[in-house]
């Protein structure tokens, strides 16, 4: 009703025509502000996909970079077990006495310890 009768009041004093005139650009003043806010929203929406698509391509590097460093870390271990294995064999066929006395010590040391 306040609402009605500030209508007419406003109608009064302004004249049928500026009222008109005011009533048209409000309405084109809220159809445009709709039009933004649709605007902002496709934006962020936008915005939004693009960080996940940004995101996704960081965590696909990131496997891709660890997967390689472990198989490269893989490798290594692998060459050096091998390089201990060939040591151990060149050592062994050197002084074939020596480690079969070694053995033997080691043997007996850990029998010991068990039976205690």
């Amino acid at each position: 009703m306040a609402s009605a009768d500030a209508e007419i009041l406003m109608r009064n004093t302004m004249g049928d025509a500026a009222y008109d005139r005011l009533e048209k650009d409000v309405i084109k003043v809220k159809r445009d502000i709709a039009d933004l806010t649709d605007h902002i929203t496709d934006t962020v929406n936008a915005l939004g996909d693009a960080a996940r698509r940004q995101a996704r391509r960081g965590y696909k590097q990131a496997m891709d970079d660890l997967s390689e460093r472990s198989g490269a870390m893989m490798d290594a271990a692998q060459d050096a077990a091998a390089s201990v294995e060939e040591r151990l064999e060149d050592i062994i066929t050197q002084r074939p006495l020596a480690t079969v006395g070694l053995a033997l010590g080691l043997g007996l040391l850990i029998g010991m310890s068990w039976r205690r």
